[in-house]
């Protein structure tokens, strides 16, 4: 029999494990504006969802002082529970608990949870808030470290994992982030890096803060690591919610339908005007999207990264679709090294979770430049290349406008294993522009001619009249259909109801060598 005072022991160790951290910093972090570790689980999963485990764990070390502090948890609530009642494995680290540092049991913590996810086929979302290694743990923390790298890894393209930075995240503690599929930071508040200001002024003698050398705008904009971010802490984990609205649970799983209300067979007479008459002006290409997905509604991902590509998630008629686009509003929509990294991971992740592809074509070709090739512009664009041909997911192009060169075939070109490949009527496909292609070609009869500007005009229409068009690719069977702007919204979702039931496979290998 259960008596009362094992009753109020129990709920008195559940309040103490709550204040773990000592009134005093639970105030001091409340007052930064910062939610406490259990109030950001509570924000991300569905109200009344969330079940703790492990919250009467300590750590085991007794040297420095450490044999006196043991507090209940570790600095690090781990549970599960449910996002729009879809489970949903968390962890949170606490910081107001020995700062969130990382030692033995709050790394068992983590790793049992992980190992809970990959058995039962959920998502893994961690929320970051950590001094990083605990010092007077030594080589244990940092075998902790590795564990969670190893979990992280195997667990790669199986479950997906979300990381959301709120606050620190230093040292040999990014890499974990780094290796699940997204990360999300929060502007002013979050940081990310492998060395602090201070170290870096005393090695390099450069002067930087906090938010310049690892803070969401650096990491979303410059470095890449962060694919969002947002304003506060529930902006970020709002975002995580919706993210996980476009991912399977795992990836034996397809990604969750919604029933939508727009209409599968609308039109969008808008399309056909949206191109600019001059093949040299740009348009956003998010106003084409947004014309052909249901509702307009998309979540774009790495939406400060290599502007020049664009990355989302959207629904065609209630299904989830992955969508890369060049975005001639920026760049003119040449793939870039940036362009090439952030495309290749987005289609890698699509097809490791079974989201098909729509790949929306407008690109010039890559860019040129001595920056460019010494920054190895061939190894990256190669990933992109690597990243399309890999993927056996159902894949959708559309050439909307300019394919030229390498750029039409990384683009999800039909020899690199598309499925159905459209193009509009004004679609340009050849090896380069027109005007580049009439000036080495015709060289000679240009220079000799009575007025060379009137002959390369001349030449130049008779060059995009015969090759720049889409109907010589089409008599090849490389576009499998040319057809009206306006209806390339029903001809995707046609498309991708027609290859629902798509089976591909890849040579049995342990793994393929992407390029890096």
């Amino acid at each position: 029999m259960t008596t009362d005072s094992q009753i109020s022991k129990l709920y008195q160790m559940l309040e103490a494990a709550q204040k773990a951290g000592g009134e005093d910093r639970l105030a001091k972090h409340k007052a930064a504006g910062k939610m406490t570790a259990r109030e950001r689980i509570n924000a991300l999963l569905d109200q009344g969802s969330f079940q703790e485990i492990d919250t009467f764990v300590t750590h085991r070390a007794n040297s420095f002082g450490m044999a006196d502090r043991k507090p209940l948890g570790d600095g690090v609530v781990t549970g599960y529970g449910t996002v729009e009642g879809r489970l949903v494995y968390v962890f949170a680290e606490d910081f107001t608990v020995l700062g969130g540092s990382l030692g033995e049991a709050h790394a068992d913590k983590i790793c049992k949870l992980m190992d809970l996810a990959m058995k039962t086929g959920a998502p893994v979302v961690g929320i970051e808030d950590s001094g990083g290694a605990r010092i007077q743990e030594g080589v244990n923390a940092l075998e902790g470290y590795g564990r969670i790298f190893t979990r992280n890894t195997l667990a790669s393209g199986v479950i997906p994992q979300i990381s959301v930075i709120m606050g620190a995240c230093a040292g040999g503690a990014v890499y974990s982030p780094a290796l699940t599929d997204f990360v999300v930071m929060v502007k002013d508040s979050s940081h990310m890096f492998i060395t602090g200001p201070d170290v870096i002024r005393a090695v390099t003698h450069e002067d930087v803060t906090f938010e310049e050398l690892g803070g969401a705008m650096a990491h979303s904009t410059t470095s890449g690591v962060a694919h969002f971010a947002a304003d506060n802490e529930a902006q970020a984990l709002e975002t995580v919610r919706k993210l996980l609205g476009y991912l399977p649970a795992n990836n034996l799983e397809d990604p969750p339908y919604i029933a939508s209300k727009d209409n599968p067979g609308r039109l969008e007479d808008k399309l056909n005007t949206i191109l600019p008459s001059d093949t040299s002006q740009p348009y956003d290409v998010k106003n084409v999207i947004k014309a052909i997905v249901d509702d307009g509604a998309m979540l774009e991902v790495h939406a400060g990264y290599a502007g020049n590509l664009v990355t989302a998630f959207a629904r065609l008629d209630g299904a989830v679709v992955g969508i890369v686009a060049n975005q001639p509003a920026v760049m003119a929509g040449t793939l870039d090294i940036n362009a090439a990294d952030k495309g290749a991971r987005f289609v890698r992740v699509c097809d490791a979770f079974n989201v098909p592809i729509i790949t929306l074509v407008d690109a010039p070709g890559f860019m040129p430049g001595v920056n460019q090739e010494h920054g190895g512009i061939i190894r990256h664009g190669a990933k992109m290349i690597y990243a399309y041909c890999e993927a056996t997911v159902p894949k959708l192009t559309v050439i909307t406008r300019k394919a030229y060169g390498g750029a039409y075939i990384v683009m999800s070109s039909k020899n690199v294993r598309s499925d159905l490949n459209y193009a509009w009527p004004g679609a340009e496909i050849a090896v380069m522009g027109p005007d580049g292609a009439v000036n080495i070609i015709f060289r000679k009869e240009i220079a000799e001619a009575a007025n060379p500007d009137a002959k390369r005009a001349e030449l130049v229409e008779a060059y995009r009249s015969e090759f720049a068009n889409p109907y010589v690719a089409a008599a090849r069977g490389y576009i499998d259909a040319v057809i009206e702007p306006k209806e390339t919204r029903t001809r995707l979702i046609n498309g991708l109801r027609m290859l629902a039931n798509k089976r591909d496979s890849l040579p049995t290998k342990k793994h393929g060598n992407i390029p890096l």
